[in-house]
């Protein structure tokens, strides 16, 4: 008897015995079958073209230049350059190191704008043009549901990039996008417990948000987390994207009887809105009988170089750390800080994932053929990549993971250590049903573009 050995989507090895009738149809001609189909931008030569689609310009700029730094770098893993990196740790993998089924990585790249229009116009010339199999990128949510959309439509698979709004894999999910970032309700969960062991269970707490879907729903995230433990949410005010003056937004803060100001902003917002919060003096403040505090739930390491010393003690969320001493994130950083003269940030090594575990599902599947290539990141389980064991869950095509609880640090050596690890929060304490949020993921196979 015939016997084939192929990974499980629950990361263990799973054995099929072949008889009869599946004898006449071995793997192999199954693969050379898919190769055959005149799906969207089919490579039929000795390279294979990846879209990086990453904010260029606006207020995630500086994520997006990171981003970019991360994907140039798993091109050259994937292609077998350098030191490897995170092929060294990831596992279980089917990667070799010599590009993605034997063709050789190359890329094109866009600018997003951090504008859902600019970005979905972006994709589209990658995938039409420039013949990119698979687009990755984004800073904004905004970005991440339009492109995964269009995605859809095109048939070519979308590996987000930063993207924490609850509506990426929830209401907004498709069967063509695949989100490794966490989002705000883990954050959430993650952070009241903190900060009302931090700051006590009698807080007043004041929202400024992003006008957009990722504000929205990080702010009604952040708020079932506090409210939950005993906070009241005085008033919550959206703010525009890329406002850069908020000051007529904080104004109002201490006239409002709130005792935390909550900014639900990110990028060089969040930079902006913080540090005028600090010069409007709130930190020195005693609102209730309690010393005045702010909070940013979802920080990265570029928002807090920015921001500075302004970091000092505030709590956040954060989806990964260069900071972390397991073996993947350590060959990470090496690699990256060997190339670029600094850490990566989370940004960066949620892209640089999103790529290896593109080209492995390709490699697992042994196609192209995004249906295939689909089913084999469904489920899949792995480790080695500075989170710890994941799951690309298959009912929303989100990981779960643990989330770090990170605050600024008192005592930072240099503009790479201004926010150190506060708590590592189980992935079980942050995981959660996957009809909570609705949507449908649609189907496997969509009528694409012209190949």
């Amino acid at each position: 008897m015939d016997r084939i050995i192929r990974p499980s989507r629950r990361g263990f090895l799973k054995t099929t015995a072949l008889t009869g009738a599946a004898l006449s149809a071995p793997t192999f001609f199954v693969r050379n079958a898919w190769a055959q189909e005149n799906f969207c931008n089919a490579p039929t030569g000795s390279t294979v073209t990846l879209g990086f689609n990453v904010p260029q310009t606006g207020p995630y700029a500086d994520e997006g230049a990171d981003e970019l730094r991360a994907y140039e770098l798993a091109v050259e893993h994937l292609n077998g350059e350098g030191d490897g990196g995170m092929l060294n740790t990831f596992k279980p993998s089917s990667l070799k190191g010599n590009g993605i089924l034997g063709k050789k990585v190359q890329f094109v790249t866009g600018d997003t704008q951090t504008k859902s229009d600019a970005a979905r116009a972006s994709a589209r010339r990658m995938i039409e043009k420039d013949g990119a199999i698979m687009v990755s990128g984004g800073s904004s949510s905004g970005v991440a549901v339009a492109v995964q959309s269009l995605a859809q439509e095109m048939g070519v698979v979308f590996m987000c990039g930063l993207t924490h709004s609850n509506d990426t894999t929830g209401k907004d999910k498709r069967r063509y996008g695949f989100r490794h970032f966490f989002n705000a309700y883990m954050s959430g969960e993650a952070l009241g417990v903190v900060l009302a062991e931090a700051y006590g269970k009698e807080r007043r707490a004041y929202h400024l948000t992003a006008d957009y879907t990722w504000g929205w729903t990080q702010e009604e995230s952040i708020k079932n987390a506090t409210e939950a433990q005993g906070w009241e949410t005085v008033q919550a005010v959206r703010t525009p994207l890329g406002a850069g003056d908020f000051s007529q937004y904080l104004t109002p803060v201490l006239n409002s009887g709130a005792d935390v100001l909550i900014l639900n902003h990110y990028g060089n917002d969040m930079v902006n809105s913080l540090t005028q919060a600090v010069q409007f003096g709130m930190r020195d403040k005693q609102v209730n009988g309690k010393q005045f505090e702010i909070v940013v739930p979802l920080y990265s390491e570029l928002m807090a170089e920015g921001a500075g010393a302004n970091v000092k003690g505030i709590f956040g969320t954060s989806n990964w750390s260069w900071q972390l001493q397991d073996e993947g994130t350590k060959a990470f950083a090496t690699s990256f800080g060997q190339k670029y003269g600094r850490p990566p940030s989370q940004a960066a090594q949620t892209c640089y994932v999103q790529a290896l575990l593109y080209a492995n599902a390709a490699e697992m599947a042994g196609t192209f053929y995004p249906p295939e290539l689909i089913k084999a990141l469904e489920g899949f389980e792995f480790d080695g990549m500075g989170n710890g064991p994941t799951l690309y869950r298959a009912e929303d095509h989100q990981c779960f993971k643990d989330v770090l609880v990170v605050q600024g640090n008192d005592a930072a050596t240099s503009q790479y250590d201004l926010l150190k690890v506060y708590k590592v929060v189980p992935a079980a304490d942050v995981t959660y049903d996957a009809s909570i949020f609705g949507g449908e993921l649609g189907p496997y196979e969509v009528a694409g573009c012209a190949a």
